[in-house]
């Protein structure tokens, strides 16, 4: 039996809504795209379909007329030095989009499975 070999790693998750744009392009998109130039390991992109966050304000894709701005989550997942590489280009792009996210940051284990 082959054991998997698991890895002390980071998981970086980021709160955005869909709106937030980076030039003209979506920022979820051009935060994905910076990782990969970065190296990173991987990152993940989820559309929620209910949220609110500091604006107290409800998103939700159950009304069409008020699916605007639906919540996106942008998971990264790599050694904790490479997320501190990443944070200050990623703090940059969400100043330079005028948009607002919510970063959490946890330790994690992971490994590749085949």
């Amino acid at each position: 039996m082959v054991m998997m070999e698991f890895r002390n790693s980071e998981m970086l998750r980021i709160f955005l809504g869909e709106e937030i744009r980076l030039g003209h392009r979506p920022l979820y998109e051009e935060v994905v795209r910076e990782a990969r130039l970065q190296g990173m390991a991987g990152a993940t992109v989820l559309k929620g379909v209910l949220s609110f966050g500091h604006d107290m304000e409800i998103h939700t894709a159950k009304i069409m007329e008020f699916a605007a701005n639906l919540p996106m989550v942008v998971d990264i997942c790599d050694t904790p030095q490479k997320i501190d590489t990443f944070l200050p280009v990623l703090e940059q792009m969400v100043r330079d989009s005028g948009g607002r996210v919510m970063v959490s940051r946890a330790a994690v284990r992971s490994s590749i499975i085949g």
